[in-house]
């Protein structure tokens, strides 16, 4: 019997799975994707949500994430100043990987 040899695909730049990980693969990307969800949040408030993340790199993730178009960032001119943050439409399109993400989390937690 004859053993069919798998086709392998290249991961270079046309490589969806490495275009994918060239927008959420940053160790919290999904993180503050998943919490911000479909609401609208304040930094203050992402900042209680993901406790474990500093400051810096909560401003620079987010920042990525404005930039690759995944949320948007709203400013009001006010004193003191506020801001929030919403998923762009790019951005929701993520919420069934992070649904998948949860499903296999909640069932091999160990």
């Amino acid at each position: 019997m004859e053993k069919k040899l798998k086709e392998i695909i290249p991961c270079d730049d046309n490589c969806p799975v490495k275009a994918s990980l060239g927008l959420l693969g940053g160790k919290w990307t999904l993180l503050i994707i998943f919490q911000i969800n479909d609401d609208v949040m304040r930094y203050g408030e992402l900042k209680r949500a993901i406790p474990s993340i500093s400051e810096k790199m909560l401003i620079q993730e987010l920042n990525m994430l404005v930039e690759n178009k995944l949320v948007i960032k709203k400013a009001y001119p006010e004193i003191p100043p506020r801001v929030e943050y919403r998923l762009t439409e790019l951005g929701l399109k993520t919420m069934p990987i992070i649904e998948k993400l949860i499903e296999f989390g909640q069932g091999n937690l160990v």
